[in-house]
């Protein structure tokens, strides 16, 4: 891997997609269906992909899947939701069939190996809890604003909706915020090979 300047996030290079075609088949999508949020505050994900013929595989716990957090100030770290089985998620979810993000995840299939691929939001001034995931996480912005940032463990960074790739290093701890007074939204893959070893 080349060096990059920000050892936890890898943007890829001579990878970028068209922002515009992204934005206009969201548009698509939103309008056909909306956000789950698992009862969760200022979260939201739409799955792209699913196990074949398991349309149980997009809904509830599975949406979410496993991490780990520090709940209390004594420091323990405890899991939360359930294990996922990345590498059964191989099939793309039927709406996004006539879509660029069909163009999109077979590109991504094609050069990472990857698990379940969403969807995201993140709702206007609000974050995520302090958390480590399995596997490393690749982004797509596709909506932000300048008081979005990604932080992981000290070190914050926006990622831009330029129709870039960036690879985060989520078996750290981090978090995402959006102080901004627009709905953050990115697409998500669970990377299955860790470039971060």
């Amino acid at each position: 891997m080349d060096q990059v300047s920000f050892e936890d996030f890898y943007k890829v290079p001579n990878l970028k997609f068209d922002i515009s075609k992204l934005r206009k088949d969201l548009e698509i999508i939103l309008d056909r269906r909306k956000f789950s949020s698992l009862g969760i505050s200022h979260f939201g994900a739409i799955p792209l992909n699913q196990i074949p013929n398991d349309k149980d595989s997009t809904k509830g716990h599975n949406v979410r899947g496993k991490y780990w957090t520090i709940a209390d100030e004594s420091g323990k770290e405890v899991s939360r939701d359930i294990d996922i089985d990345e590498s059964k998620y191989t099939e793309l979810v039927p709406e996004f069939e006539n879509t660029y993000f069909k163009e999109v995840y077979e590109t991504l299939k094609k050069r990472f190996k990857i698990g379940r691929v969403r969807l995201l939001l993140k709702e206007p001034r609000s974050t995520l809890s302090w958390h480590k995931d399995p596997e490393p996480r690749l982004h797509i912005p596709i909506i932000t604003n300048l008081g979005c940032s990604m932080v992981i463990e000290n070190v914050a960074k926006h990622l831009p909706a330029d129709g870039h790739v960036t690879i985060t290093n989520n078996t750290k701890y981090h978090n995402f915020f959006n102080g901004g007074e627009q709905a953050r939204i990115h697409l998500v893959a669970c990377v299955l090979e860790n470039p971060f070893n």
